[in-house]
Order: structure tokens, then C-alpha cells, then sequence
């Protein structure tokens, strides 16, 4: 039978059986953390772990059941409208308690104080009820200031009580782990929260000072010299007074000797002598900061015992006779110090002044010590090998590691992707290289100069890549001084040699004649002239066209004309036809007189006679008396 009370016993005391085999009576925990807050929560099983009986009523119903008021006779009684709750890390967020508090310090190992004040601010935090204490740092104070107890809620007692806003006032000592704090003082936030909770704050007390750091900061008495006479009289007028000497060791005697610049300097309140070496960067010495250490420098020796033994012991006032003294030093004197020569050359404006007042000296020229410049032997070039481009071949001669050739950044980026291109062929005595045309490109960002030949079908010859891009020298300059093809060397029908062949130029792009008129300011007028003049021919048929006149009957003419030529005219220099016909138009207009015109067609064998002739002379009239002899052309 179960332990429990039966479906036929009510659930009261005396109804149920006691159970003598149960041992635990433990209860299920009900209390918990979630997101860092405290909460509570119904238990899961009954005490020794019984199962509990399953609630019957919803959320919703006990709910009810515990705001459920009494009913009257009128009616329902409304509810009230609850409380606004607002936490408290809320409500104090971001409001800090300050109290100025100092506390006192044992000092055990100082004959001068034997303890220190040492003044701190305790800021309570009131969202939390966590306290932290914090030292104003005080530059070289030689302690370790700043936050001295980090943030947290401070243990009160042993009993583990916290310390609270309310155990807080002016004018009480404050235990905080072994070490008491004078509250002496509060800002304005702090006194006004406390007297708001009912808390009545005591006077403000004034702040403890430290009595050490109070006599660290009254002035020193200067202690009184007696009158009469000081054996450190020397060394009190003179403390830290030097003199300073610039001089030249000369050491080119010794192997791999050279001149070493020196600071000499002669400290007046003990006569003693340092030298120090002043380095240079890359010198290729070591850097030793003292030649000679600071020390009394003998003058004049006395009469020295054969057996003292002088590199062993010290020199002392009985073996030397005069020790070196401010009037041994001077400008342009030479003096050696332990066996070196230096030759003082300048001196600082104190050293001046000194000797000034105490010697009467005033000439103070400074001594010239630089070197004379070496001349520099004439570099010989060494001949051109062949190899590369004389400016790239030059570097292996100017450095032992050589670098590129300097180029003209300026020009390469105002001549960036200008390209002028010609279109050559070859003078050569082989038959098959006749009918062969190459494009000579002159790229104007580096003067460089590169040949490309188009592939033709069914030649024999594969076409490509002919010259890579390099400079060419024109025939006749010498590696020491190349001279270079310029644009204005490239004119129609002009010949150019690249590395031993030869080509004629005889065609030229379009866009060559419009760079050339854009720049004729900085090329030959020949050069444009000869541009101009191949491609008048093409401006006729473009202006023919325009004009009205059938392009077809102008092409058909023109081919015409020049089978009529071949028939009755053997080949004739056309250079030579063109420069007479310049050499007659004086003015350049272009324009020529119709009887002089067909004079110069009479003395090269031009059929003037023909119809054919006739006809393209008609056309290339402008009136009756004058011809524009370049549109014939």
C-alpha cells in the first residue's frame, strides 16, 4: 500500500502514513542566477525527491486568484494602476560619491622623515555599492601612485557585512583592509545626496600636509663662506667651468695615419686635461667618446730616478717639476700631450672671454686647417665594344655596380603612345628583297626606332618583328659622341641607314603630317614641305570629291595620265622635279605662271601636248595665267 494518503483520505494532518524506509528529507533548490540577476523558481520535486502533484490551474488563473480583491454590492473593485519600479543600477547610474581622504604612512628606513601623509580620493559608486581608492600622481614622488584599491565592494567586518553609502560622512576614519582613512572633505554632488537621504554631514576638515614634502619645498639657505682664506677657493670659483680648444692631431706619419679633429677641454677647477676625438659618419673609426681621459698633464719632468719605474706608478707632484696650465694653451700653437702633437686651431667664446679678462689676449683669428682639394686624375672612357647602346654600355665604366641610363621623365610622359610611322623598303642588290616593305616606327617619348614587316602571303619570307626598339646613330657619328635619327632626318624619298641597310623611305602616316604642322616651330621646314607635297595628291582627290567633280573620272585620269608617261617618257628623278618647281616659287605660294610651268615640263620631257596632259593642266589652273603646280604633283 502507498505511503501517501489515499483517494478516500483528504490531504491533512493525520491523514497520511509516515514513511520509516525514507532517509533523505532534502529539499530541490529554488533559488537562482540568470543573466546576473537573483531569482526565484518553483521547485521540481518534493522534499527526499517525492513527486510532486501536477498544478491543475493555469498561469492565467493564479494570476487571478492573487490580485483578486473583494467584491461589494456596487460592483467590482478596480484594480490599481501599479507602481513604476526602476532599478537601481538605473537610477544611480553614473552617480559617484568623492570623499577627500589622506592616511598616514610609517617610513623605517629614512633618517629624515618618519612617516609621509599621503593624500587620496574614495569614490563610492552608488549603482553598485563598490568603492575605489585613487592617489593623484605627483611627477618623480619616487612611489607607486595612481589607483591604489581597484573597484569592488569593500568588506565592512568579519561578520561579511559591505560597507554602505549611510557608514560614510566628514570627519570619521574609514578601515579599509589594515589602513585608516581621514574623510576630510566632499564635493557639492555628494553632500547634497546625503543630506537628501537624512543624513546630516559633519564640518569639512582642512587637509594634513606632508612635513617632508613641506621642507623639500622651503628655500635653501646658502651656507656663509668664511672670509678668510679657502683651500677650495679654486675649486668653488671654477666648478663647472671648462675651457675648450678645437685642434688637428696629425698622425700621417704612422701607417694609415691621417688628421684626426679634437676637442681639447681644460676644466679650471682642478687643472686637469681631457681629450676627446670628434668622429664623422662612415669615418671607418671606431667610436671611442675619450683619446685621453680627464687628468693632471705633466710639462716639465724633474730629474727622474733611473729606477723609478714610471709606467707603472703614478706621477706625483715630486717628479714633476710644471704641470700644464691655461697659459700653455693658445691658437695656432702646436703642444703635445703624452707623446701626440695637436695643433690648436679655434677656441669657444667662454675660452675667449677668459683669456680676454684674465691674460689680456684679443686676438682670437682662427687657424685654417682644411685641405686643399685633391686634383681629380681625368676618368678615360674606354672605346665602344659594340654592346648595347653607348649610354648603357658608359655605366660599366662610370660605377662598379651601373645602373640605367637616366631618362627624360618629362618628355616620356608628354610624348606618352606618339608614335610616328613610316613605310620604308629595302635598298638591296637581291632580287627578292625589292618588292619587300617594312613599317619604321619613331617612338618620340625615348627617340627609339623599331622595324616591322608585314607578312605577305606566299613570299617565302616570314614577315615580324625585324629591328627591337633601340636608338640608331647616323652614319658617320663616333661612339664618344653618337648622333641619334631625329623626325627631321625622315623625309619622303630620303634614304636611312640601321646597322649596315639601307631603306628609302616612301610613304609616311597621316597622323606624322598633322604632328609636324602642330610643331613645324621645331623641325626643318623642308622636312614638313617634303610631308606636304606626298600627300597633296590625296588633299586633291579629297577636294575633288567635295567639289562636285566625280572621284571615279579624277582616279581614272590620273591613271591614265601616268601610262601616257611611261609610254613616252623614260623615268625621271622626281626629286629633282619637284625642287625646280620650288626653286622657281619664291614667294611659296604654291602658284606658278602657266608659261614658266610648262618651261620647267618642257626641260624635264613632260608631254604637255597631249589631251590627256591638257586636260589635268586645266584642272590644276586657277584662271588663264597661273597653275598650281602642286595639285598637279
Amino acid at each position: 500500500p502507498g505511503m501517501g494518503p489515499g483517494p478516500e483520505l483528504p490531504f491533512l494532518p493525520g491523514c497520511a502514513i509516515k514513511d520509516p524506509t525514507k532517509t533523505s528529507f532534502h529539499r530541490s533548490q529554488t533559488l537562482d542566477f540568470k543573466n546576473g540577476y537573483a531569482f526565484s523558481r518553483l521547485p521540481r520535486e518534493g522534499v527526499g525527491g517525492d513527486a510532486l502533484f501536477a498544478n491543475q490551474l493555469s498561469q492565467d488563473e493564479l494570476d487571478d486568484l492573487c490580485t483578486k480583491g473583494t467584491t461589494l454590492t456596487y460592483g467590482v473593485v478596480k484594480r490599481s494602476a501599479p507602481s513604476g519600479f526602476t532599478p537601481a543600477f538605473v537610477a544611480y547610474d553614473k552617480k559617484v560619491l568623492k570623499f577627500d581622504a589622506y592616511f598616514q604612512e610609517e617610513v623605517a628606513i629614512s633618517p629624515e622623515e618618519h612617516y609621509r601623509i599621503r593624500q587620496v580620493g574614495i569614490y563610492y559608486y552608488l549603482e553598485d555599492d563598490t568603492m575605489c581608492v585613487i592617489e593623484p600622481k605627483v611627477k618623480n614622488s619616487g612611489l607607486v601612485q595612481g589607483k591604489l584599491m581597484r573597484r569592488h565592494r569593500v568588506p565592512k567586518n568579519e561578520q561579511g557585512d559591505y560597507y554602505h553609502w549611510k557608514d560614510l560622512n566628514l570627519g570619521i576614519d574609514l578601515i579599509m583592509y589594515g589602513r585608516t582613512y581621514r574623510l576630510v572633505n566632499c564635493d557639492s554632488f555628494t553632500k547634497v545626496f546625503l543630506e537628501s537621504q537624512g543624513i546630516e554631514v559633519n564640518p569639512p576638515e582642512e587637509m594634513v600636509s606632508d612635513p617632508y614634502t613641506e621642507q623639500r619645498q622651503a628655500p635653501v639657505q646658502k651656507p656663509i663662506v668664511p672670509a678668510g682664506p679657502d683651500p677650495f677657493r679654486q675649486f668653488l670659483t671654477y666648478d663647472t667651468k671648462v675651457l675648450r680648444f678645437y685642434a688637428i692631431w696629425d698622425d700621417t706619419n704612422c701607417a694609415f695615419g691621417d688628421h684626426h679633429p679634437c676637442v681639447i677641454h681644460y676644466f679650471l677647477a682642478d687643472d686637469t686635461v681631457e681629450v676627446r676625438e670628434v668622429h664623422r659618419r662612415n669615418d671607418g673609426r671606431d667610436p671611442f667618446p675619450v683619446l685621453m681621459r680627464r687628468q693632471r698633464l705633466p710639462k716639465v719632468f724633474g730629474d727622474k730616478n733611473k729606477n723609478f719605474p714610471s709606467c707603472v706608478l703614478e706621477i706625483t707632484d715630486h717628479e714633476v717639476q710644471e704641470w700644464y696650465s691655461p697659459k700653455d694653451f693658445a691658437i695656432g700653437k702646436s703642444i703635445t700631450l703624452l707623446g701626440r702633437t695637436f695643433l690648436i686651431y679655434d677656441c669657444d667664446k667662454f675660452t675667449q672671454d677668459f683669456y680676454r679678462e684674465k691674460y689680456g689676449i684679443t686676438d682670437f683669428q682662427p687657424v685654417d686647417v682644411n685641405k686643399k682639394p685633391t686634383e681629380k686624375t681625368p676618368q678615360v672612357i674606354p672605346p665602344y665594344n659594340g654592346f648595347g647602346i653607348p649610354e648603357d654600355s658608359l655605366q660599366n665604366c662610370l660605377s662598379l655596380f651601373p645602373k640605367p641610363p637616366r631618362k627624360d621623365i618629362i618628355k616620356m610622359l608628354e610624348n606618352n603612345l606618339k608614335i610616328l610611322r613610316y613605310q620604308v623598303a629595302l635598298e638591296s642588290p637581291v632580287p627578292e628583297d625589292k618588292n619587300r616593305r617594312f613599317i619604321l616606327s619613331y617612338f618620340l617619348s625615348d627617340d627609339t626606332i623599331g622595324i616591322y614587316e608585314p607578312p605577305v602571303r606566299n613570299s617565302g619570307i616570314p614577315g615580324g618583328k625585324y629591328l627591337k626598339r633601340t636608338k640608331v646613330t647616323k652614319p658617320g657619328s663616333t661612339p664618344e659622341n653618337p648622333i641619334y635619327y631625329e623626325p627631321s632626318d625622315f623625309t619622303i624619298g630620303s634614304t636611312i641607314e640601321v646597322f649596315g641597310h639601307r631603306f628609302v623611305i616612301t610613304d609616311a602616316d597621316e597622323y606624322v603630317l598633322n604632328y609636324l604642322e602642330r610643331n613645324a616651330e621645331s623641325y626643318p621646314a623642308t622636312t614638313l614641305q617634303s610631308i606636304r607635297d606626298h600627300f597633296r595628291p590625296r588633299q586633291v582627290v579629297v577636294e575633288t570629291a567635295s567639289s562636285g567633280f566625280p572621284r571615279k573620272d579624277l582616279d581614272d585620269l590620273i591613271v591614265e595620265v601616268q601610262k601616257e608617261l611611261k609610254l613616252h617618257h623614260e623615268p625621271f628623278n622626281t626629286r629633282k622635279f619637284h625642287e625646280a618647281f620650288h626653286h622657281f616659287d619664291t614667294e611659296g605660294s604654291g602658284f606658278l605662271d602657266k608659261t614658266r610651268f610648262l618651261n620647267v615640263c618642257d626641260r624635264f620631257h613632260v608631254p604637255t601636248s597631249t589631251i590627256l596632259l591638257k586636260k589635268l593642266i586645266d584642272y590644276c589652273s586657277c584662271g588663264e595665267d597661273k597653275v598650281n603646280y602642286r595639285d598637279f604633283l
